[in-house]
């Protein structure tokens, strides 16, 4: 069984690698969506703002050890989708290339992060009830 510590400040790490872009994302929309569009990114600010909200949820829940499993696998999918729209290097020249080749590889290392921890967390029913409350509280956490 992996040691609790290092498992936890993994997960805060992480949940904080999403909650404080999510949080620049608003502080800067208007970069942001700019940045979406140059990439021909369809419904840029809607997706902006969604996106953001995401970060800032799905971050303070890994911080906070809620849903672990299932936030971290909703990040995965999420570093695919950004790393493909987002991070395409192979459509550029110049100096552009390695910026979002080193961006793309990054968030391939992020995202076997999440995967590790989604290994080590357990499954946890969503439910009304007991929703504020961490995954250890309510019988999730480490798989046993």
């Amino acid at each position: 069984m992996p040691s609790s510590l290092p498992v936890t400040i993994g997960r805060v790490l992480l949940g904080l690698y999403f909650l404080l872009p999510g949080l620049s994302k608003i502080a800067g929309s208007a970069d942001t969506i700019a940045y979406m569009q140059g990439h021909d990114i369809p419904f840029a600010v809607p997706l902006m703002w969604f996106s953001s909200i995401v970060n800032i949820v799905g971050g303070l829940l890994l911080i906070t050890g809620r849903h672990v499993k299932l936030v971290a696998y909703g990040f995965v999918v999420y570093i695919l989708l950004v790393n493909f729209m987002l991070h395409d290097f192979w459509t550029m020249e110049g100096d552009g290339v390695r910026h979002e080749t080193q961006n793309f590889v990054k968030n391939l290392g992020i995202l076997a992060g999440l995967l590790v921890l989604a290994g080590t967390a357990t499954a946890r029913k969503l439910s009304i009830s007991n929703w504020w409350r961490s995954d250890k509280a309510v019988g999730g956490g480490m798989p046993r």
